[in-house]
């Protein structure tokens, strides 16, 4: 049994090592480097002889770690605007089926993090690899971008790749199957801020 004298050293030990745990967290916790965005831009484009459609969406939700490179997206698939209303409604009802399918989204991570200074203005060449996720269905994808490292603790991101509806179990009846690009091109474009 400790005596009284021992009793309060040990107290004490246990209030240090509580201490200096809560201290770590709290270092770990003010050096994380999250960055987000609710508004962020994405664009589809497909051309054919017959006819050209692009749709834009503007409520892209992306974060970004710059510790660990941690990458994700959250794309409402019925924010998309078309120009035209019909082109909206069959691309919603039809193709991908949003209902079902509501959102399309991407995990994954930054590969070269190394390559990026956060703490210096400036551009940099990124890789970014991980699961995309269009109408239930998820791929592996490796694509190139740029980070733009910005004052206010900002950070623009700027990709752009093309994706095969057909990888993605997305269906285009025969009536239009010549409308519509056997692969489009989707433009990223976010501006992120420091949490």
């Amino acid at each position: 049994m400790l005596n009284s004298k021992n009793q309060k050293k040990m107290k004490y030990t246990i209030k240090i090592i509580a201490l200096l745990f809560i201290g770590i967290i709290s270092l770990s916790s003010a050096n994380a480097q999250k960055y987000m965005t609710k508004t962020g831009h994405i664009k589809f484009y497909s051309e054919t002889p017959i006819e050209t459609i692009e749709a834009d969406n503007n409520q892209v939700n992306a974060a970004l770690d710059s510790q660990t490179g941690d990458f994700v997206f959250k794309v409402l698939i019925k924010s998309f605007q078309f120009e035209k209303a019909l082109m909206q409604e069959h691309f919603n009802e039809n193709y991908m089926e949003s209902d079902k399918f509501p959102n399309s989204t991407f995990q994954g991570k930054v590969t070269n993090l190394s390559d990026v200074n956060f703490a210096k203005e400036g551009s940099y060449d990124v890789t970014i690899e991980g699961d995309l996720t269009i109408h239930g269905v998820t791929k592996k994808i490796s694509e190139k971008g740029t980070f733009t490292v910005k004052a206010g603790d900002k950070i623009e991101g700027k990709s752009k790749f093309n994706v095969k509806p057909a990888d993605y179990d997305i269906k285009i009846p025969g009536a239009v199957v010549k409308n519509i690009a056997e692969t489009l091109e989707v433009t990223v474009n976010i501006e992120l801020a420091k949490m």
